[in-house]
């Protein structure tokens, strides 16, 4: 809609909107300018009080040219719960759970796809490829049928059992690969110029961020347009930490907050660290993960291809990358069922054994608004629950 050009979060180089598009040419990911001042004629803080509750609710920074072409399942404006239970056993009363578990396919990743699926739609994708850890490929697989889109989902063999049985029902074709996500989408970009197939990977096309940098529009709106002062966040393929953070730049542009940023602290496993491996030693890209493993599926990333970006935001913000065992991460997913009523998926559960450890460590202060963003839901996580 306000679209004017997008260009590479590496080399800068500038391209065109309204095309497929996948990498730059550097091999990068491609991110999305928009007319900011065009933004401001129709989208303001108060004309936001009479508008749907979806994500949908900020169009104007979002990419669709046509509004017929939206492929929504009601995605987007989850809760901001308070976590008051919760926040009194730790000492902390200003603790708050964005509750992604509530999007339609039961996770954050709808936000994502609705966004690409979209585009992809808009701009004339008949078949849609995906490698995913799990959650990914069921949101794919839904706004796919939506759009009449056909969906080819990538997972590893292992993948928890929820989100196989998801994809396959909603009609997607779907391959089990013995190995990990990287293997994954190996196969993808082997064989999508002979299938066809438009990648929708993981910053692997520039418009699933755009979905996801709604949490960030959300979280500044939910908080009467004061950021919080410390955001912790489950770090895959880490767009979404991506996405906030360029949803914060645009809003001080626009005008709603001020320069005050959240410390962002990146979330993962022991068993597949990348990021906090590539922090800790002070590198500008992550490792690669050999024999990644950890029952959060969504963590099970052995390397990001935005990982110099997510890097970069963690330096600047002043916050930090964690890592959390797969047995504190299940205990306190459980924990946050059991004082919150939320069954977090193990993914959220790392963010609370994560904000304990830097609580006791003094990096993070009682008194201070901290966000814990649980991006889906535990009943897909069944297996890891039962372990």
């Amino acid at each position: 809609m306000n679209v004017t050009h997008l260009h590479c979060s590496a080399c800068s180089k500038r391209y065109e909107p309204n095309q497929l598009l996948n990498l730059c040419e550097c091999g990068k990911p491609l991110l999305v300018n928009y007319d900011l001042d065009a933004v401001r004629i129709t989208l303001s803080k108060d004309s936001l009080h009479s508008r749907i509750p979806s994500m949908w609710r900020y169009e104007e920074i979002l990419p669709l040219v046509n509004k017929r072409n939206r492929i929504s399942l009601g995605e987007g404006f989850t809760p901001l719960h308070h976590a008051r239970r919760l926040g009194a056993a730790l000492e902390a009363p200003n603790l708050f759970i964005k509750d992604e578990s509530l999007n339609p396919t039961q996770s954050f990743k709808a936000r994502g796809m609705t966004a690409a699926v979209s585009m992809a739609y808009e701009l004339g994708v008949k078949k849609a490829a995906v490698p995913s850890a799990g959650n990914a490929a069921g949101a794919l697989s839904a706004y796919a049928a939506l759009a009449g889109i056909e969906a080819h989902i990538f997972v590893p063999s292992d993948t928890p059992s929820a989100n196989i049985i998801e994809c396959q029902s909603l009609g997607a074709h779907v391959t089990l690969v013995d190995g990990l996500i990287t293997d994954c989408g190996k196969i993808v970009a082997e064989r999508k110029e002979e299938e066809g197939w438009f990648d929708v990977s993981t910053l692997k096309e520039p418009y699933r961020i755009e979905g996801k940098k709604t949490m960030g529009y959300e979280l500044a709106e939910q908080m009467d347009w004061e950021l919080p002062d410390v955001v912790f966040y489950p770090t895959g393929g880490g767009t979404g930490l991506i996405g906030m953070w360029k949803a914060f730049d645009e809003m001080e542009e626009l005008g709603w907050i001020g320069s005050f940023r959240p410390r962002m602290v990146a979330v993962q496993s022991s068993g597949c660290a990348p990021i906090v491996e590539a922090f800790h030693q002070g590198m500008e890209n992550g490792t690669e993960i050999r024999n990644a493993h950890t029952v959060a599926s969504g963590l099970r990333v052995p390397k990001a291809i935005g990982d110099f970006i997510i890097l970069n935001i963690l330096r600047k913000s002043g916050g930090t990358a964690v890592a959390v065992s797969d047995e504190e991460l299940v205990s306190d997913a459980r924990a946050i069922g059991a004082y919150e009523g939320i069954f977090a998926a193990p993914e959220g559960g790392a963010l609370l054994s994560a904000l304990k450890k830097l609580s006791s460590a003094g990096k993070v202060r009682h008194d201070e608004r901290i966000v814990l963003f649980n991006t889906g839901s535990g009943i897909k996580y069944l297996e890891a629950f039962k372990s």
